[in-house]
């Protein structure tokens, strides 16, 4: 963060020249501040320098620390007129042989002194000091020597002599007042500071390489321990502020003694005119300014800065509009904000010392407006001098909370996904979450998620919490089976606890449902547990995989399942096992060691140059004996071996998406489900998210499977989506039977045709608008309601010619992600007529057409594998094209 520079203005002190710190001439606002013009006198010690870094000599240790230093072995100082950390001082010339020091020791040398004094004539509330020593050879010491380490060993002692003859001594202490160039990780001092000021790092901050991803996430630039001797042009010059124990008094001298042999380098001193010490920082706070015209969004155009401390973020305050947030029914959902809504205001956060002094310019035109900060008073607006700006302070008394969220039916603590914001809608996270989600690929898998401009925290049922007194707005949700919660509550000062309760809409766990994300990646199992249980989920299935040289959750397959402490949300490890022109399979739970290797074929699933060494199929086999279930996951992409593998019946079950392209499944993804059981291919449908990242829920597309009364177990799940009874979900919950039945089962109906009675029920908890009973891909049946609703039932009676299926869906004008519609499917149920097989020849013709692609890339542009494995691959495609050129012959096709 940039520092406002001020302007220095020598005069004339006794018999040494100082220079005195005057600012610029500011506002009402300013200049009505105690100490707001005239907070600072550097003092001009340049008569009194005696070495420069060339007489003081090399030091070994200094090699490391500067790309200057590492050819001399000299220390190099910052130099001439400076302000660190907001305190102007006056340092030598800085070149290395002209004098820049004064070096204190009772060592006798031509480049120390045992005592120096310096005429002030002035009071001041602080002296501050840039000074440094030598290292302590004691931190290193030689090997079998025990030595203690010189912490605390006074250097010297500054002397403050007042005008009525009064004399004050305070020591300067290694470890203390003053500290080496360099220091070692834990040897910081306990009353100075570096130069250096702590630095404001954030997500979208550019890298020099990928390396440094790491520390950007900290959110911080620490100054302490300075680590890249190439970015460094001088080494560590350390910071102290005396206080002054007669502030009322006049200070005549300040005299400084050396007190031991080893040397105390003096740099430079300032008077500080203030009560508080400059050095030392308020806790965070949040202000507002209110700007003189809506331009809070002109990117650049406002420049903050403070002298005394760190500005660590400035954003617009964007209006919360709190009713509609109220009444809109997206609790959970997540929603976009609207950015370029002109905004007058200007959120300012900063830890600085009470002194400090905020600065405001207006780039575009130049204005510049100041304000003291501790003239800044709760519930009070401090205006400018013109009227037009005004900055006031947010949220000035907080309280540490201790919360809980209860299931209204259990009264016990339940995991769930929360979000707190202030009344000007801050997003306020809980204790051990971070407020910025980075929500790209790969990069923030914790237990936080952003859904578009909105974010989240996982919790246990338990959280703390700091949460500003007065207003606060509480967003909740769990899951589909929930209400999702929006709500307004007061905190009380000195506040501790805060009981917040969250109610069933459902429980279809109770009623024999199991749900189950299938398709999950990054997370750690235990992470994948916790958002499990806040999202109502049963089973994650976790999969390892290979990103080219990249493999993820590889080391957690050996663990086996973890489940949680109730039994009720179960984490499996599985692994998606990856062709990029091939396909993509999850092979979900099972036994024993996995099907390796789990990409083949090239970027980008696996790395350059790797032969096309195995197929789906032989996939799906070895997961079918290690009693594991196999799913075409993201169905049908990538679109050509999983032909040839359906059509051999080795594929248990396909995982949908309701994409937000389409509002009625009129998408691809749906549209080839329906041809492949079209051609008699019975194909249960789950549901996954295919989470590689914060942007999405665990469960926002899930699956539920009909167990009944057996025990949940993967192994029970697993065969209850072999048979059928399942329904994928974004968020609604539906329900279908036909003739009583449910998905799954199979009726059979008598040649010539009939009619058949269907039932479908949805449950949701955000409205939906349109429920459609499907025959074939053809919706036969359906019913709408313009406005939205949470319930819809219907009940008809359809006729049925031939052989087929028949299955529900439902869909809502909302969207989830962005990119995922609310809407809901369920499996079919087979309608079978003895003698009669069901196959569309357009479908099956184009099936042909995706196994010939898939032989044709295997034969002409992949890399090959061994011959006898280019043969057994290539022996997959050719058995799948004469088992479906049997069927079509039985059927009397032409192919």
């Amino acid at each position: 963060m940039a520092v406002t520079r001020r302007t220095f203005l020598q005069t004339v002190s006794g018999t040494l020249p100082t220079l005195t710190f005057i600012g610029q001439r500011g506002t009402a606002a300013d200049d009505a501040a105690p100490g707001g013009r005239d907070k600072f006198t550097p003092l001009d010690l340049r008569s009194l320098f005696t070495a420069s870094p060339f007489s003081f000599g090399p030091r070994d240790e200094a090699r490391g620390l500067s790309s200057q230093s590492a050819k001399d072995g000299l220390i190099r100082m910052p130099s001439g007129k400076q302000i660190l950390r907001g305190i102007p001082f006056l340092l030598g010339p800085g070149e290395t042989q002209a004098k820049s020091w004064i070096v204190l020791s009772q060592a006798k040398s031509l480049d120390s002194v045992t005592s120096c004094e310096i005429s002030v004539q002035k009071k001041a509330g602080f002296i501050c000091m840039a000074l440094f020593c030598d290292w302590d050879p004691h931190e290193n010491p030689p090997p079998n020597e025990d030595v203690i380490e010189r912490v605390g060993q006074q250097l010297g002692e500054a002397v403050l002599v007042y005008q009525d003859g009064q004399e004050v001594s305070l020591p300067l202490r290694r470890r203390f007042e003053v500290n080496s160039p360099s220091v070692s990780w834990g040897h910081l001092s306990f009353a100075a500071v570096p130069h250096r000021q702590d630095g404001v790092r954030r997500l979208d901050d550019a890298l020099k390489n990928a390396l440094g991803w790491g520390d950007l996430q900290i959110g911080i630039w620490d100054s302490s321990y300075p680590s890249n001797p190439d970015l460094l042009s001088h080494e560590t010059l350390w910071l102290c502020a005396l206080p002054n124990p007669c502030p009322e008094k006049s200070v005549k001298t300040l005299r400084f003694r050396a007190t031991s042999q080893d040397p105390l380098i003096l740099c430079a001193v300032t008077l500080f005119h203030g009560k508080e010490n400059p050095l030392r920082y308020e806790p965070i706070a949040l202000y507002r300014i209110k700007l003189p015209e809506a331009s809070a969004q002109e990117s650049g155009r406002w420049d903050v800065t403070i002298d005394l401390g760190v500005v660590t973020r400035t954003y617009p305050s964007l209006p919360f509009k709190l009713e509609e947030w109220l009444s809109t029914p997206r609790a959970g959902l997540g929603e976009r904000r609207n950015k370029a809504e002109p905004s007058k205001y200007l959120n300012v956060e900063l830890t600085a010392s009470g002194e400090a002094t905020l600065s405001l310019r207006d780039t575009k035109t130049g204005r510049q407006y100041r304000f003291h900060l501790a003239a800044v008073e709760p519930g009070k607006d401090l205006q400018a001098q013109n009227q037009t700006v005004s900055i006031e302070i947010l949220e000035p008394q907080k309280t540490f909370l201790q919360g809980q969220v209860l299931d209204a039916s259990s009264r016990r603590p339940t995991p769930v996904r929360l979000a707190f914001y202030s009344k000007e809608g801050r997003y306020i996270p809980p204790y051990g979450h971070r407020r910025d989600v980075n929500n790209a690929w790969f990069q923030d898998y914790g237990a936080d998620i952003k859904l578009m401009d909105s974010s989240f925290a996982y919790v246990d049922g338990t959280f703390q919490i700091e949460l500003p007194v007065g207003e606060v707005f509480l967003e909740m949700t769990k899951g589909f089976e929930y209400e999702g919660v929006r709500r307004q509550l007061h905190i009380d000062p000195g506040q501790q606890r805060l009981d917040l309760e969250i109610s069933r809409l459902v429980d279809l766990r109770s009623q024999g449902w199991v749900s189950a994300d299938t398709h999950v990646h990054f997370l750690s199992p235990t992470t994948a547990i916790l958002e499990g249980q806040a999202e109502g989920l049963n089973l994650i299935n976790l999969l390892a995989a290979q990103w080219g040289e990249l493999f993820t959750n590889v080391g957690d397959i050996s663990h086996g399942p973890l489940t949680s402490r109730d039994g009720e949300t179960m984490v499996w490890v599985g692994t998606e096992n990856r062709q990029h022109i091939l396909g993509h399979l999850g092979l979900l739970g099972g036994h024993g060691r996995p099907a390796y290797p789990m990409s083949s074929g090239g970027p980008e699933e696996s790395a350059i140059g790797d032969p096309v060494s195995t197929t789906l199929a032989e996939w799906a086999d070895a997961c079918r004996r290690r009693e594991g279930l196999v799913v075409a996951v993201h169905f049908p992409y990538p679109t050509a071996e999983l032909a040839a593998d359906i059509v051999l019946g080795k594929i248990d079950a396909v995982e949908l998406w309701p994409m937000n392209m389409s509002e009625h499944f009129n998408n691809l993804r749906f549209l080839d489900w329906y041809r492949y059981l079209n051609c008699g291919y019975r194909l249960p449908v789950v549901g996954g998210t295919d989470k590689m990242g914060a942007w999405i829920p665990a469960g926002a597309n899930r699956a539920y499977a009909y167990l009944g009364q057996n025990e949940f177990s993967f192994a029970n799940w697993a065969r209850a989506v072999r048979g059928g009874n399942t329904f994928v979900t974004s968020g609604p919950l539906i329900f279908f039977q036909a003739e009583g039945l449910p998905p799954g089962n199979e009726i059979t109906v008598r040649t010539g045709g009939a009619t058949i009675e269907v039932r479908a029920e949805v449950t949701s908890t955000v409205p939906i608008h349109r429920l459609d009973v499907v025959l074939n891909g053809r919706v036969v049946s359906s019913r709408e309601e313009s406005s939205g609703t949470k319930t819809l039932r219907m009940t008809d009676r359809i006729q049925v010619s031939g052989p087929g299926w028949v299955a529900a869906r439902c869909a809502s004008r909302l969207d989830l992600t962005g990119s995922l519609r609310i809407a809901a499917h369920t499996s079919p149920v087979y309608l079978r007529i003895p003698d009669q097989d069901l196959f569309s020849p357009d479908a099956g013709a184009y099936l042909l057409t995706l196994i010939e692609g898939a032989e044709s890339w295997v034969k002409n542009l992949a890399t090959r594998p061994a011959p006898d494995q280019l043969t057994k691959i290539l022996g997959v495609f050719t058995e799948a094209r004469d088992r479906l050129h049997q069927r079509m012959h039985q059927m009397g096709l032409k192919h």
